[in-house]
């Protein structure tokens, strides 16, 4: 229960947001080439149309260029964005131990099935040390989970 309602109280905090690999919210890609000043909202929209476009940010992840060179950390830099994006829901789910959120950051991260359950177990029993409080923020929560990974020898393999 206590998860449950400090779950909750995320859903009321502002997430302060973070970059990842330094590129703006479009992420990395030929669009964030084109619009690397971008700080209007139309020009991230822009950017993200281009990146969509032309399909050119999986390219750039698996050859290292297009400003995507950080693609290959120990977790790339898409699992980051991810956890900025849905870090509400992915508290919820990591008290519950299971749910869409989380299966999507396991199968993001590249968690195999077998694995699955220790990854799902493993968040549910350090929800307190990822989401510490009410003011977590989603880079404070990503390195909580790479600390996590690092300690179970079946979900170290997965860092990289």
């Amino acid at each position: 229960m206590k998860k449950l309602i400090l779950s909750a109280a995320l859903a009321t905090v502002s997430v302060s947001s973070f970059a990842a690999g330094g590129h703006g919210p479009a992420g990395c890609g030929l669009g964030s080439q084109v619009f690397s000043d971008a700080n209007a909202w139309y020009e991230h929209v822009l950017a993200a149309t281009t990146n969509g476009t032309s399909g050119n940010q999986t390219f750039g992840m698996t050859s290292g260029t297009l400003g995507c060179e950080d693609a290959n950390g120990p977790f790339s830099s898409s699992v980051a964005v991810f956890i900025n994006d849905n870090l509400e829901p992915l508290a919820v789910d990591s008290a519950k131990g299971h749910g869409e959120t989380l299966a999507a950051l396991s199968q993001l991260i590249g968690v195999e099935s077998q694995d699955q359950k220790v990854f799902e177990d493993a968040m549910q029993s350090n929800f307190d040390s990822i989401f510490a409080s009410a003011d977590v923020t989603s880079a404070s929560a990503y390195q909580e989970i790479v600390d996590v990974m690092e300690q179970s020898p079946e979900l170290a393999k997965y860092l990289g």
